[in-house]
């Protein structure tokens, strides 16, 4: 499917009403016998039986959060958006040992958005919510808008199941630090699309690296099973490994040394794509983001759960500082030049 500016012909969302439009949307949204009260009315109602609700939200804006034209000439879908948008979400949710219970989203469009653009993103969204393993969400409601770009707003609750939260601050010296899900996928399917290679001309493998950065797989199970198992800290992975952990050792007061040996099966499964773009797959694993994988810390006598790698280790944060920047996160004793995504930096 197509960018909008290769859709002029469809029928456009300008050429609908609101109420039209939201006619065809929801039938295609997931709905669930959990909802007091859908969409329809002012405001949805949901059951909370934990009596706390987890609430996240996230914004996705075109050219700055996604392209619908890429330089290689693959187009974004709605679906691809859509999926993009649940799945950043639910992961939120899921880092604080929560299970998502409903999401509403906030969609501004262009009149010139084609209405099967819409409807895609309507499909990818309930898709992701089905195949993620989220089955307790329910889509409740939202809002239609116009404006100059595409904007996509999702707002997330989730229920902690009389769990106590896992949050980022909690890392003590001495713990172990542990991921699960992937690292790196996502940041060479991003490094593939801004090539200037067509698609026509890659593998399956790296075809398969381009759908990872489409539709990101959170692991959804793995936050409450963390907290059951004793998790001391636990944030998602959105903006780069080297990036997130130092968010987790400031907010713990720790510091956090990776160890590029355990990451080494993150690294070799990236190694084709790497050769064919020239470019270093390590940078990757810990500078890419939008795996929403889960960065968490364990004791150190804590077996971790199924799915999860261990690829470094906490201890107490040093006095000293390196060329006098704050070491927060090492690798292999070095500080670490990565970066990772920032909204606002060049």
């Amino acid at each position: 499917m197509g960018g909008i500016a290769n859709q002029a012909a469809e029928q456009t969302v300008g050429q609908l009403s609101e109420t039209e439009l939201l006619k065809l949307i929801l039938p295609r949204l997931r709905g669930n016998a959990t909802a007091l009260l859908g969409p329809g009315d002012d405001a949805a109602i949901l059951a909370a039986p934990d009596g706390r609700t987890v609430v996240s939200i996230d914004t996705q804006v075109q050219d700055q959060d996604f392209r619908l034209e890429w330089n290689n000439g693959y187009a974004s879908t709605g679906f691809d958006v859509g999926w993009k948008s649940a799945a950043q979400n639910l992961s939120d949710i899921n880092a604080m040992g929560a299970v998502p219970t409903g999401l509403v989203l906030s969609l501004t469009m262009p009149p010139q958005t084609p209405v099967s653009w819409v409807l895609d993103l309507a499909d990818g969204l309930s898709a992701a919510i089905s195949e993620l393993g989220a089955d307790r969400c329910v889509v409740a409601g939202g809002d239609l808008s116009a404006g100059a770009e595409l904007v996509i707003t999702a707002a997330v609750l989730g229920d902690l199941e009389g769990r106590e939260a896992v949050r980022r601050g909690g890392g003590a010296p001495g713990d172990q630090l542990a991921v699960a899900g992937v690292l790196g996928r996502a940041a060479a399917g991003w490094a593939l699309l801004e090539g200037s290679q067509p698609v026509s001309s890659l593998d399956a493998e790296m075809l398969a690296l381009i759908d990872y950065f489409r539709c990101p797989r959170p692991p959804l199970s793995a936050g409450p099973m963390a907290a059951q198992c004793g998790a001391t800290a636990m944030l998602d992975i959105s903006d780069g490994l080297v990036r997130d952990a130092t968010r987790l050792a400031k907010a713990s007061g720790v510091q956090i040394d990776l160890d590029p040996a355990a990451l080494g099966a993150f690294v070799e499964e990236l190694q084709p794509a790497a050769h064919f773009l020239k470019q270093d797959p390590l940078a990757w694993v810990l500078g890419g983001g939008e795996d929403h994988g889960l960065l968490c810390t364990f004791a150190a006598d804590t077996v971790l759960p199924a799915g999860f790698t261990a690829i470094g280790s906490v201890r107490s944060k040093a006095e000293t500082t390196i060329a006098g920047i704050t070491d927060w996160v090492t690798v292999a004793g070095q500080r670490s030049s990565t970066v990772g995504w920032d909204h606002f930096a060049d």
